[in-house]
């Protein structure tokens, strides 16, 4: 299907401290088994934040301009061909790792362990925060109409937590402590409570991120601006009392 007419920009990342909203190209057809979405939210994660700063992530390191962005939903705006199920209009959720399909871990069905896979705004691969971006029809998710674009978007961090959690095995009855309360702690607190944690016991050196998440989740803060590791033994005395 054509996408003739379509005006596309993106936040480009050409360098540390050097992100740009420009012009960026769009494929004049979409692929088959695609879809071309109309980014509506996307989430500013820590990487995006490191990359800009630093430039690199480990052995990932931004050597030519890079689109940034990994945590974002939209509105399907045209769809290719053998495409089932999502139809111009739907709001969709992207995950946004495309994996190979092949590998062993694909094959296996725990795909995310890919280790070829195609991750947004993970150099060279381009990320999300752009007017469209094409994607694989089978990585986009239809929201619910109970769920914003926002809420879409914080579909990609909201599994970081859940999969803390499960791995924590946390159930009624458990006390849970989340070392760090900056978004992903956040996150870890809200699937902690929807896990059904009795207690949650929360440490940070920012009193505000502790307000924070007092007003909104309930748990019990601990902080220590000087030093944060008595902040984890206050916490570590209250799990074990």
């Amino acid at each position: 299907m054509s996408k003739m007419g379509l005006q596309n920009s993106a936040a480009v990342l050409h360098g540390i401290n050097d992100l740009r909203v420009q012009d960026w190209p769009i494929d004049t057809t979409v692929p088959a088994r695609h879809v071309t979405i109309a980014i509506k939210a996307v989430g500013i994660c820590g990487s995006d934040i490191h990359y800009l700063e630093h430039g690199r992530i480990g052995d990932f390191v931004v050597t030519q301009p890079m689109v940034i962005g990994h945590e974002s939903a939209g509105v399907v705006a045209e769809v290719g061909t053998g495409v089932v199920g999502l139809s111009v209009g739907d709001r969709v959720a992207l995950e946004p790792g495309v994996p190979c399909w092949h590998c062993k871990a694909c094959r296996e069905g725990r795909y995310n362990l890919d280790d070829k896979i195609q991750f947004f705004a993970t150099p060279p691969v381009h990320g999300s925060l752009a007017t469209y971006v094409t994607h694989p029809a089978e990585l986009c998710y239809k929201l619910p109409a109970s769920l914003s674009l926002e809420h879409g978007a914080m579909c990609e961090p909201l599994p970081v937590g859940v999969h803390a959690c499960r791995r924590a095995q946390v159930q009624p009855g458990r006390t849970v402590a989340v070392l760090g309360a900056g978004p992903i702690g956040f996150v870890v607190m809200l699937c902690a409570k929807a896990f059904g944690a009795d207690e949650i016991i929360v440490t940070n050196i920012q009193q505000h991120n502790l307000d924070f998440a007092k007003q909104h989740y309930g748990g019990t803060c601990f902080a220590d601006q000087v030093q944060p590791s008595r902040a984890c033994q206050a916490a570590a005395d209250s799990l074990w009392c």
